[in-house]
């Protein structure tokens, strides 16, 4: 690994990365690569989590691709220096702002998205001049081995390169001084990141996630909210950082909530779900295992039936919940929704705000005063006011949590500016040098100044 790295490093000091010429070329490589093997990654990914192929082009490859073409389009723009107003302190002079690339960097994919969350920061590294060392999720070992061939097929080996392996990879790799360290998955691994980064200075961007929650308010058009509430939680099988965790309903439409919930998931995923092309499979038996784990019987309103031969778990609603039931005490990451109701809006949100700031947060209410006080009291990582999810996919917004649910931001411009140095750069003229500011310093010299200065 410490020679992957200096090959990685060897290059970057180069500066063979740094022209905009060669940034260009590295993406629109990347854009032929998505185009070329779109089927490729579509079938690793159904054979990882068994994923409809419409979430696949829709969720993973596509978004990959819209991000490409938006950096391929900007990135001139991006590295040209930006251009700031400069002081009475410091005129005569020019104030700019250069982005130059950080060096080499470590990206590390999650397995939930394991195609989309491994390329996409790629793009922001590439965009910006660095070097780059993908460790994709072993987890998802399909698409690990599928990233690595097409990695090693389409790429400079001194310019990207992939690694793969496990936690002793991992570990290794990050004893490694990197310029920098992108880690998409848990909030407890961000931890262990966070630390291991810490002893070599390597700043760090982590998303994690969180038990992102969404409130459903009276005056709404239920049939809307739960189409896509019912989206947004089983796309993927509920395996998505950013997928509601659970639901406050007021309680005034609690139960006309309910029966709209449960006729929503009988329409999109039939009365026999284990049979519907459109629900994605667990990972692996270990998280199956752990979501069987989190389902009371006693509280089902629809679903909770598992195969753990097939990785298949319903969708499933638990009602008759509190904040003590072992569901509640940590991100479910799967496709099981719990239901709470609330009388009045300040209960609700002060029970989310007592919990660590999630990723993502969702309002359900046609009141615009509803939808201020939610923006502005919830501290989320992103928000969507009636629907979910979506916030993730405009590139023209910055991604990233906040507290526990991670730190940093990507996408866009965002992407391009992480994997950046932003340096200051000061160009001053000789022809007017106040002779003021050099000792020995006098009283007169200091009433001069501050006259200058304007104080």
């Amino acid at each position: 690994m410490k020679d992957v790295y200096t090959k990685a490093k060897t290059f970057f000091d180069s500066r063979q990365t740094f022209s905009y010429e060669f940034r260009l070329r590295q993406l629109k490589i990347l854009e032929e690569m998505l185009h070329a093997e779109k089927a490729a990654i579509v079938e690793a990914l159904h054979m990882d989590l068994g994923k409809p192929n419409i979430e696949s082009l829709l969720g993973e490859w596509g978004f990959v691709v819209e991000e490409t073409r938006l950096t391929i389009q900007n990135l001139k723009k991006w590295m040209k220096p930006q251009r700031v107003r400069t002081t009475r302190a410091t005129f005569p002079a020019k104030s700019k702002i250069y982005s130059e690339p950080l060096g080499v960097v470590l990206v590390i994919g999650p397995w939930n998205y394991p195609f989309q969350l491994t390329i996409a920061p790629l793009i922001g590294a590439l965009a910006a001049g660095n070097t780059v060392i993908l460790k994709p999720s072993e987890i998802a070992s399909h698409t690990a081995d599928l990233i690595s061939n097409l990695i090693a097929k389409y790429f400079d080996p001194r310019l990207v390169t992939t690694v793969q392996g496990g936690v002793d990879e991992t570990t290794e790799l990050l004893k490694i001084p990197f310029d920098h360290i992108f880690f998409t998955g848990s909030t407890a691994v961000g931890k262990v990141i966070a630390q291991a980064a810490a002893k070599n200075l390597t700043p760090v961007t982590l998303e994690l996630g969180g038990k992102s929650p969404a409130i459903v308010c009276e005056d709404v058009d239920m049939e809307v909210v739960v189409r896509r509430l019912v989206w947004g939680k089983f796309f993927n099988a509920g395996q998505t950082c950013v997928a509601p965790d659970y639901v406050y309903v007021q309680n005034s439409v609690y139960e006309k909530f309910k029966t709209s919930l449960v006729n929503e998931i009988l329409n999109q995923f039939s009365i026999d779900p284990e049979k519907s092309e459109s629900l994605a499979r667990i990972i692996n038996s270990r998280n199956f295992q752990r979501l069987m784990s989190l389902i009371n019987k006693d509280q089902v309103l629809v679903g909770g039936r598992g195969n753990a031969e097939k990785r298949f778990l319903a969708p499933t609603v638990l009602q008759n919940i509190s904040w003590e039931d072992r569901v509640m005490q940590e991100e479910i990451f799967g496709p099981i929704l719990p239901i709470l109701k609330f009388e009045n809006l300040d209960q609700a949100f002060n029970e989310i705000k007592k919990r660590d700031k999630p990723l993502s947060a969702y309002l359900f209410s046609k009141n615009k005063e509803v939808q201020k006080k939610f923006i502005s009291e919830i501290s989320a990582g992103g928000i969507t006011i009636n629907d979910v999810i979506l916030h993730l996919s405009n590139p023209y917004l910055p991604f990233g949590g906040v507290g526990a649910s991670g730190q940093g931001r990507y996408h866009g411009l965002y992407s391009f500016q992480t994997f950046s140095h932003q340096k200051s750069v000061l160009i001053r003229g000789f022809w007017l040098d106040i002779k003021a500011r050099y000792a020995p310093y006098t009283a007169k010299k200091v009433k001069l100044l501050l006259r200058l200065l304007g104080t």
